[in-house]
């Protein structure tokens, strides 16, 4: 999806100055999830044009082999793995995904570096951060927007923050009782009849991919949304892969008209899970509110008066469309689509000459336009008025999410 690039970038007027970025953008494309892949696949996806490498490095010495994975099927293995054959995990972050990746990167240094001359030279000063949720997948991506950004940390140590993952507020991970019951209670699975209505009409595609695809019409992780197959055939298609055919027949396949129709019931999902609904904003404010707050935190600090010229004045999150989504859905964002890979949404804090805070949001390198009256077009909104709107959801340091998210 689009980003921060300089050739579509606006710079401010002069009488501000940037004092502060936080980036939050989902990982770039991947493999899909083995939990979407049919039941039998008839083509391999390989993944030699990249290699994953997992080791550990005692703090003793610093070294290690660089060990990577090499995905391979045994012969005397007699259980066939689920989804695709091939060289890939399910999933990871393809080799285009990589490049992807530092593209993005590079995206970004170009605008918050060399047009604007705010980010330092060298990522070692302390005022750059970037942090990852346990999902192996980001920081299969920070490795590549890291050196997008730094050549120089080619093949060195770069550390990243990541919080445990029991409580990660990026992902997120914390419990949140609540939140779970009353998503269940409008959204996937659930009976109310705006959900039920836009499956029941749904039937006779569900009919058509099954067929196909071999997938059982009574799997229900299947058939009360679209999300599995949605994944199944986007990464096809990111990656420039034929839509699949069936397994019995050549002449029977996922035709473009077809996927076309997941696609857009996908997007009506996510956008009336996040957006539309009416329990849509209490229940990203649940699930979402701890990272809100530790933006909010964020912002603070970087308006408090310091000395210190090593505080953090750049913070860059790789995270998930499950992050995106609920962040979107609290800044009620006037046009809700599924965040695509990428997907990116940067806060800018700045200073004016008048001694003045202010906000601007981005969301796909555009300023973000919300619903919400007090926010609307998000283009130098006063700070105060946008930590008043986050305090009032979430409290400060998410005072108020213990108690939205225990069980009623």
């Amino acid at each position: 999806m689009p980003h921060v690039r300089e050739q579509e970038y606006v710079t401010p007027s002069t009488h501000f100055k940037l004092q502060y970025v936080e980036i939050i953008h989902r990982h770039h494309k991947r493999t899909p999830y083995a939990s979407n892949t049919f039941p039998y696949e008839t083509y391999a996806w390989n993944c030699d044009d990249e290699a994953l490498f997992f080791y550990g490095v005692p703090a003793s010495d610093g070294s290690s082999a660089q060990v990577t994975w090499q995905v391979y099927i045994s012969p005397s293995n007699p259980f066939p793995p689920v989804g695709f054959n091939g060289t890939c995990q399910f999933p990871q972050i393809s080799g285009g995904g990589l490049q992807d990746s530092r593209q993005h990167g590079m995206d970004l240094y170009g605008v918050y570096h060399d047009l604007l001359g705010f980010l330092p030279d060298k990522v070692e000063t302390g005022q750059v951060l970037y942090r990852v949720t346990n999902n192996v997948i980001t920081s299969q991506v920070a490795g590549q927007i890291v050196e997008g950004q730094y050549p120089s940390t080619s093949n060195s140590p770069v550390s990243v923050a990541i919080q445990p993952d029991s409580i990660d507020s990026l992902e997120p991970t914390y419990s949140c009782p609540s939140a779970d019951s009353l998503y269940s209670s409008y959204a996937v699975g659930s009976s109310n009849p705006a959900w039920t209505s836009h499956l029941n009409a749904s039937a006779s595609l569900y009919n058509a991919l099954d067929s196909i695809s071999g997938v059982d019409p009574t799997d229900a992780g299947w058939h009360n949304w679209f999300d599995h197959y949605f994944d199944n055939l986007s990464s096809r298609q990111c990656h420039s892969k034929p839509l699949p055919c069936s397994p019995t027949s050549n002449n029977s396949c996922i035709t473009q008209s077809l996927a076309d129709a997941v696609y857009r019931r996908g997007l009506y999902e996510y956008s009336f899970i996040y957006r539309d609904a009416p329990q849509s904003l209490s229940y990203s404010v649940s699930r979402y509110g701890v990272y809100i707050a530790e933006l909010a935190s964020n912002l603070r600090a970087a308006m408090e008066p310091t000395s210190n010229t090593t505080r953090v004045k750049y913070r860059h999150n790789v995270a998930h469309d499950g992050s995106i989504s609920p962040l979107l859905g609290i800044l009620q964002v006037d046009v809700m689509v599924w965040p695509g890979m990428g997907a990116e949404v940067v806060f800018e804090l700045y200073s004016s000459d008048a001694g003045r805070w202010y906000v601007r949001v981005l969301w796909g390198g555009r300023v973000l336009r919300s619903s919400n009256p007090s926010l609307e077009l998000m283009d130098i909104v006063p700070v105060e008025t946008v930590l008043a709107y986050f305090d009032g959801l979430v409290g400060v340091n998410a005072a108020k999410i213990p108690g939205l998210c225990k069980s009623s």
